[in-house]
């Protein structure tokens, strides 16, 4: 028996919010100090959103359908890129293609209902629609038939679970972005802060030419333990083979991230990328902090109208001084005990991950109890 549970239509329990965009060509609009989402802020895979990468001002807010989800309200993504979830960590405004969601009275509450739309993410999913981009409309939320505890008390037990081990993660990747945020910093103390005027302006590429990966199709893929890095963000598939060493630096190629630079503790298949590792370069560490600098730089390089693109003689041609050897070697091996942390950290976020991806639908479905 797994105690009393009801069944009942989402919107029975939950509030549907629609956002909105304040009009681009009003600059009164826009670069204010109201954080505004779109999918990009929180496609991470993770609990929490902590921010917005474009603000809007109090008057956009007024003068569009955009609203404001207050600290601890859900975000989930509607279009295109669909059922994409977080929590906000404080207030903030979100355009059209996401819906926010806030429980409704005494009967749940949003930590709890985070977990029930994972645990429900796929049904949304094959609920959607679009002939050019998948879509979720308030209609699905409507039909979404679901079954929750009666106990509210039992709620908060199973989301407890649950909360604990996001918790954790959120505070290692915190930790991390701590931890290389201090690498970019000492970067900036001795490389540029500390710049000697006898230091000759040279181009990356004469103390490094990145390597050009080789593109693999997904269908001549084997599933296997090795990322497939392309033009996204996040890998896109995984593969038996790699032709990279560990770490390995990576750069994206082409698409909406091309410039994107990424640092793996692993060895990965470098599909539409180029990338540096340490057959390339003995200052793997000095390259990455370098190229996240000025990974703006590689942003404002790209070229071609239809599909962005960055080649490796476009990396090759920042400028940077000729550092002496000896202060560049004294930086990579105080990076590796910088970077040592984050893969043991990253290592113990997979763990975290695994458990909690095991735990959701037993606890949201009442195979595992929990006390209360």
């Amino acid at each position: 028996m797994k105690g009393k549970w009801k069944k009942c239509k989402f919107i029975d329990v939950a509030n549907v919010i629609g956002g909105g965009t304040p009009s681009k060509k009003i600059p009164e609009y826009w670069n204010g100090d109201i954080d505004w989402l779109t999918v990009n802020d929180f496609n991470h895979g993770r609990k929490y959103v902590h921010s917005a990468s474009e603000k809007i001002t109090k008057l956009g807010l007024e003068k569009s359908s955009t609203k404001i989800l207050k600290k601890g309200q859900i975000i989930i993504s509607a279009r295109g890129t669909v059922g994409v979830i977080a929590v906000l960590k404080k207030d903030m405004a979100f355009n059209q293609s996401n819906y926010g969601i806030n429980a409704k009275g005494n009967i749940t509450f949003n930590d709890y209902l985070y977990y029930l739309l994972k645990y429900k993410i796929n049904e949304l999913k094959q609920a959607s629609y679009g002939a050019v981009f998948d879509t979720i409309t308030k209609s699905t939320f409507e039909n979404l038939e679901i079954e929750i505890p009666e106990s509210i008390d039992k709620q908060r037990a199973i989301a407890s679970v649950l909360s604990s081990l996001d918790d954790k993660i959120d505070l290692l990747h915190r930790q991390n972005k701590t931890l290389e945020q201090t690498a970019e910093t000492i970067f900036r103390k001795w490389f540029i802060e500390d710049a000697k005027e006898d230091w000759e302006v040279i181009h990356f590429g004469e103390i490094v030419h990145p390597k050009r990966g080789k593109n693999i199709t997904k269908s001549k893929t084997i599933e296997g333990p090795y990322p497939v890095v392309a033009g996204g963000i996040e890998p896109s598939c995984y593969h038996s083979e790699y032709n990279t060493l560990e770490p390995v630096v990576t750069i994206s190629a082409s698409g909406a991230s091309a410039g994107y630079v990424r640092l793996y503790h692993t060895k990965v298949w470098a599909s539409d990328c180029s990338y540096l590792d340490y057959s390339v370069t003995p200052y793997l560490y000095f390259c990455y902090v370098f190229l996240k600098i000025n990974q703006h730089i590689l942003f404002d390089k790209q070229t071609g109208s239809a599909q962005p693109h960055i080649y490796p003689t476009q990396i090759m041609e920042l400028e940077l001084c000729n550092y002496p050897e000896e202060l560049m070697i004294k930086f990579e091996n105080w990076c590796k005990n910088i970077f040592n942390k984050i893969k043991l950290n990253k290592i113990q976020i997979r763990t975290l991950e695994n458990l909690r991806d095991t735990l959701l639908p037993k606890l949201m479905s009442g195979q595992v109890k929990v006390r209360i």
